[in-house]
């Protein structure tokens, strides 16, 4: 019988839906997508190890390919681990992931829900105090042996549930900006005197903003000062050390996101972009 659906669907579901990105591409989709039409390799996922890169060649009619270290390193599958005490709720790992597995509020405490983490780890380079942990939880498996495809058809149904999120999101801020545009435009649109109520609105959403933005500020400095005083008994922060490049890349970028949000008072180094990515803000 003939194959109905396309080799990138079928490439697709050969993928352990981790929405890693460290195949050099947004999601397993896109990987999929550039596979079969030839423009990446298929040792390009490390989540799904040897096994993995096993189905992709087959589907491929290609020879398996020993996995390519640039894109890391087949490890058992860890777990992401928000030490409590020094979260300060800035929500930016929550933004991070891929499969909506963290769940708090806004200057709130937040944990993740250990049976939705696909260990991604998009959400420790985001994270401003260094709270969180990549603990694996897979003794010494690896690849498709440290995850089932039902636990991939899982993430992968979440993951499409977040994109939808998102996108909605997205539409929402995009109809009140327009909205705003609208109000503002009218208000310029009236006579001298007669734009007062606009005047005032607008002058009211900027001290809500000065506000939020020194309670973050704020809750930042303390948690600064509580690693300091854990740096100074000994306990350092839990991130990995000597990140990869693809890592401090991600750092890089919630730095500048940082930035631009006026969350952080480091300059950019020198010969880095303060939009890392060249994405819009």
């Amino acid at each position: 019988m003939t194959e109905s659906r396309s080799l990138a669907e079928r490439l697709e579901d050969a993928l352990p839906q981790t929405q890693c990105t460290k195949c050099g591409y947004d999601g397993c989709r896109p990987y999929a997508e550039a596979m079969a039409r030839g423009q990446a390799q298929h040792n390009q996922c490390p989540p799904g190890g040897a096994q993995g890169v096993a189905r992709l060649a087959d589907l491929l009619g290609k020879p398996p390919l020993p996995l390519n270290p640039a894109n890391g390193v087949e490890r058992p599958r860890p777990r992401a681990l928000i030490d409590e005490s020094l979260c300060i709720g800035c929500t930016l790992c929550m933004q991070a992931c891929p499969v909506d597995a963290i769940v708090g509020a806004a200057k709130q405490m937040h944990t993740v829900v250990e049976a939705l983490c696909t260990g991604c780890d998009l959400c420790v380079p985001p994270c401003p105090v260094d709270c969180i942990a990549m603990v694996p939880v897979t003794g010494n498996l690896t690849g498709w042996d440290a995850w089932s495809q039902a636990q991939a058809d899982a993430a992968r149904e979440r993951y499409e549930q977040h994109q939808a999120r998102r996108r909605r999101e997205q539409a929402a801020q995009e109809a009140r900006l327009a909205a705003k545009a609208a109000r503002l435009a009218a208000a310029q649109a009236q006579p001298p005197g007669g734009n007062a109520p606009a005047a005032a609105v607008d002058a009211a959403a900027a001290a809500a903003a000065a506000r939020k933005q020194a309670i973050i500020q704020a809750a930042l400095e303390r948690a600064r000062q509580k690693k300091e005083a854990l740096r100074q008994q000994g306990l350092g922060p839990k991130n990995v050390d000597n990140p990869s490049a693809q890592t401090q890349a991600q750092i890089d970028q919630a730095e500048a996101r940082r930035r631009r949000l006026g969350l952080s008072d480091a300059p950019p180094e020198p010969g880095k972009p303060d939009n890392p990515t060249g994405t819009p803000s």
